[in-house]
């Protein structure tokens, strides 16, 4: 793809900051409106059609830690961890995050929203306030039901786990005393399943491919990649414009709008309005910049969950180990280019959620095989 862009200094109704999951789908439900101007400012790369470390599933690991696809962020010193620091990836390409991530398309457990909601302010965070909006968004390929939605953009397909690998993984569970569930998006999380995936006929579905891609021609929307904002702008405390640089381009330029919406992400939205001036006292003192608003709590209380990998040596000949010698990728790309063979899935096709003990309210680990 290529930017459509026209001139960015010209009055839009909406910047949308960051054209990652959140920026995607609101280019696309914003325009919708053809009287809605709006401005989409991606600091990464288009995801070229020919971009196979974006478009093949089993390539995923390409673009995680590569630069031209990912920030490439590591935490602070963790102190429980003997002072290590802790890679964390982030999208730098049009998609953000859903570009490079594992494709496996995962709600949260009810129970989580509906704690949320308990929080004063946040009353519709509930799940069944949620539910409806998460089965808009999806068409779910193994069948719509009243969990599960049908008519949605997002493309999801059912991990086929049909290896001996995932057979034998499917038994030890049950061996185990663990149970299977029929949907892990549906009534009932806990337990084993094979797992939604948002690949479709052996791509990648980004939210860009899901959402832009099929909207880039509409006269209103501008989509600009490599526009990296550096800073919002502001009449008051009013945001009127995003000051950003094109990469390559050594002067920074001005756009402005009615409307800044920030889909930076967990790490740029909130670095972003820390430039901005917007952001506990000290931190913004510290780093030089003059402060707007004293807002405790910006870039602060990141969570993520932690992941860890246990490996096994195949007694039989099932593991993916000799497709991925140097010798044998050209024989995976030809196959994937009819959207067949081991390069069109991401081999996460099965997993499940359980709790650690049995005071546990609801899962809180979750396993993918």
């Amino acid at each position: 793809m290529s930017d459509r862009t026209g001139r960015l200094g010209d009055n839009q109704d909406f910047i949308i900051v960051g054209g990652g999951s959140a920026g995607c789908a609101l280019a696309n439900r914003l325009t919708a409106d053809p009287s809605n101007r709006v401005l989409v400012l991606e600091a990464g790369r288009p995801d070229y059609r020919w971009d196979v470390f974006v478009h093949m599933p089993a390539a995923l690991s390409f673009g995680i830690g590569n630069r031209f696809y990912d920030w490439k962020y590591e935490s602070e010193p963790e102190p429980g961890m003997d002072g290590r620091r802790v890679y964390h990836a982030r999208g730098k390409v049009l998609g953000g995050s859903s570009s490079i991530n594992g494709m496996i398309f995962q709600r949260g457990n009810p129970m989580d929203y509906d704690r949320w909601a308990a929080t004063p302010g946040c009353e519709s965070w509930d799940y069944a306030h949620c539910l409806p909006y998460f089965k808009r968004m999806e068409t779910c390929l193994a069948g719509e039901d009243v969990w599960r939605g049908g008519d949605g953009p997002l493309m999801l397909e059912r991990g086929p786990a049909a290896s001996p690998l995932f057979r034998a993984f499917f038994k030890a569970v049950e061996q185990a005393g663990h149970p299977l569930t029929d949907d892990v998006n549906g009534y009932r999380q806990e337990g084993f399943n094979s797992f939604d995936r948002n690949i479709y006929r052996g791509r990648r579905l980004s939210a860009a491919r899901a959402y832009l891609h099929p909207v880039m021609d509409r006269p209103n929307l501008k989509v600009a990649t490599r526009a990296h904002a550096t800073r919002i702008l502001f009449e008051g405390t009013r945001a009127v414009g995003v000051e950003y640089q094109r990469r390559g381009m050594g002067a920074r330029s001005v756009a402005r709008a009615t409307e800044v919406i920030l889909c930076g992400g967990s790490i740029n939205t909130p670095q972003l309005l820390q430039l901005s001036g917007i952001g506990p006292t000290a931190v913004l003192a510290d780093a030089g910049v003059d402060q707007l608003v004293d807002l405790p709590g910006v870039g602060e209380n990141l969570q993520d969950h932690l992941e860890a990998y246990v490996q096994y040596a195949c007694t039989q000949p099932v593991s993916m180990a000799p497709h991925l010698v140097m010798w044998r990728r050209p024989w995976v790309g030809l196959k994937w280019l009819f959207r067949r063979g081991p390069g069109a899935t991401n081999h996460f096709e099965a997993g499940g959620f359980l709790r650690s003990n049995a005071d546990v309210g609801w899962p809180n680990l979750m396993f993918h095989f």
